[in-house]
């Protein structure tokens, strides 16, 4: 499974950085994303969805940060 943690960077930067890691991996991958609380995690799986790409799951690790888990592919 391929993992990014993108806490310590804000928007936009964000989603730059994920889609560096997704446009790493392969149609059908999964990618695992650590996010911060507010802008990230309202922004980044809309983008994703956006993208074609299929958000699997978002969990709130309780920290402030999120886990945010997503397919590549193309499922517009």
């Amino acid at each position: 499974m391929n993992e990014i943690d993108i806490t310590d960077v804000v928007c936009p930067v964000t989603f730059v950085k994920v889609k560096v890691a997704i446009d790493g991996i392969e149609d059908g991958e999964t990618l695992v994303i650590k996010l911060n609380d507010g802008e990230p995690v309202q922004n980044v799986p809309r983008s994703l969805k956006n993208e074609g790409h299929k958000v699997t799951g978002i969990e709130n690790n309780g920290d402030g940060t999120w886990k945010l888990t997503v397919v590549k592919g193309g499922f517009l």
